[in-house]
């Protein structure tokens, strides 16, 4: 299977054309063998399992796993256990033009060069989103949402600003294809098609790109939400300013430099080209930290007090639930391109909230798609105790049932613990074939604890997801983090 390999829905190919609309339930799931890097055409080729339907959305808690520190303690030997760990992350075959791209523009900014490439392009594409709305709508008032969902689908295809600002300029309604994929936004501002990468962790306990697959993922058009339009009137001043809400500190910092990267790529580029409404796009960064801090809520008091038109983040959908209040009534836009809680999909947001990661009963069916398509016969999921992490079990564990892999227990625990051993010994226990993980930067002491009682990737097939998928674990887990 190919890289023109593409999904089955109903029957029909799933392709991006004009007017095509798929609804946020259904998720149908077809391997790409392809390499995320380089291109390696003899990446192993996996059949595709059958569409599953995803279970209507869930309102899960909204707590947070506070930020932890790990014991100062002497880094434990590594001896390539992490390899064999599989998992899942929104993700589209990023080109190594692109890549090579945003990492010297990251690296021309005084940072270190990117290695993990986790929602940038996301990232990037909502910067993107919201400019070419505020250019469709001549404002960079409140009234600019109401053109985000029009730019990301039903016209004329672009893929690059110089383009799209051309065929706006001229009338013609576009349908932005960004970096992270299509960007077809429902109603309800959130993503009706994703991609997924598979990544497979190597014998030096880092991501091996060359084993990298790809899932396209959509849903059937019953779902479709009629357009919300802004609720909060506020005027513009003709200068386009971003806010930034994304994680510099917290449990997801490792998402930081990835995201941080693309908003500032996405400004230069907009900004080299001319700006927006003939001015330069202004981005004022910000922390999000995570729920444990108010960091979240200070940072937007100062973007709110500083006139932003748009925030973008935060990564967690438990820190933008506690602040999605105050910026959308405050009529600024919020367009975070992470956030993947349920709890979002129907939130009371003023037609001002927009994401454009997938939601959970996407990835939840993806996950426990591989899961079963790997052969498992028993699965065992532990997950934190938020609102991301409390969502996704819930779908994995339906789909798995519907899937006939057996769901031996579900323990959803407090990643403030300063212990895993109990939680694990109950895996130990049930003895299934597969692990599932949902979890943060905890994952890596769980994943320890796992390892010292014989349940560790190389001797079970362990499945992770985005909120701890990265080259990050493996530097936490060397670390004895």
């Amino acid at each position: 299977m190919g890289l023109a390999s593409l999904i089955s829905i109903g029957g029909e190919t799933m392709k991006k054309t004009t007017g095509r609309r798929f609804g946020a339930l259904l998720v149908g799931l077809a391997l790409v063998g392809a390499a995320a890097c380089g291109g390696d055409d003899e990446a192993a080729d996996t059949t595709a399992p059958a569409a599953t339907e995803a279970p209507e959305a869930t309102e899960a808690p909204t707590t947070e796993a506070p930020t932890t520190e790990a014991p100062t303690t002497e880094a434990p030997a590594s001896d390539g256990e992490l390899e064999g760990l599989k998992g899942t992350t929104p993700l589209v075959d990023l080109s190594d033009e692109w890549k090579q791209a945003i990492s010297d523009f990251w690296v021309e900014e005084g940072n270190e060069a990117l290695d993990d490439w986790s929602y940038a392009a996301e990232s990037f594409d909502a910067v993107m989103l919201i400019a070419l709305a505020a250019t469709q709508a001549g404002t960079d008032g409140s009234a600019l949402a109401n053109e985000i969902v029009a730019v990301s689908k039903d016209g004329e295809q672009c893929s690059d600003w110089t383009t799209c600002v051309e065929l706006i300029e001229a009338g013609t309604d576009i349908d932005f294809e960004g970096v992270s994929g299509p960007n077809t936004l429902n109603g309800n501002g959130e993503p009706l098609e994703a991609s997924y990468g598979v990544l497979n962790f190597g014998a030096d306990n880092r991501i091996d790109d060359s084993l990298t697959t790809f899932i396209p993922a959509a849903a059937p058009e019953s779902a479709v939400l009629p357009l919300a339009t802004a609720e909060v009137e506020r005027e513009g001043d003709g200068v386009l300013k971003l806010g930034g809400l994304l994680p510099e500190t917290g449990s997801l910092a490792f998402l930081g430099a990835p995201m941080i990267a693309g908003v500032n790529y996405a400004v230069s580029v907009i900004n080299e080209a001319g700006g927006v409404l003939g001015q330069p796009v202004e981005y004022l960064p910000g922390d999000s930290g995570d729920t444990s801090t108010d960091t979240a809520s200070v940072t937007v008091d100062r973007l709110l007090s500083e006139n932003v038109d748009a925030i973008i983040g935060a990564a967690s959908s438990s820190v933008s639930l506690t602040v999605i209040d105050k910026i959308t009534q405050a009529g600024v836009i919020q367009f975070s391109p992470a956030n993947t809680s349920l709890k979002l999909v129907d939130y009371a947001d003023n037609g001002l909230y927009f994401r454009n990661a997938p939601p959970d009963s996407l990835q939840g069916a993806v996950l426990a798609g591989i899961v079963a398509e790997d052969g498992n016969a028993s699965a065992y999921i532990i997950a934190l105790d938020d609102a991301y992490g409390t969502s996704l079990a819930d779908v994995a564990e339906e789909v798995l049932g519907a899937s006939g892999v057996e769901v031996l227990g579900k323990k959803i625990y407090d990643p403030a613990a300063t212990s895993f051993d109990a939680e694990i010994a109950e895996i130990v226990a049930a003895d299934p074939d597969a692990i599932i993980m949902i979890s943060f930067d905890e994952a890596s002491r769980i994943l320890r604890t796992m390892v010292e009682n014989g349940i560790g990737p190389k001797n079970k097939a362990v499945y992770g997801v985005d909120g701890f998928i990265g080259n990050a674990l493996g530097e936490n887990f060397d670390a004895g983090a």
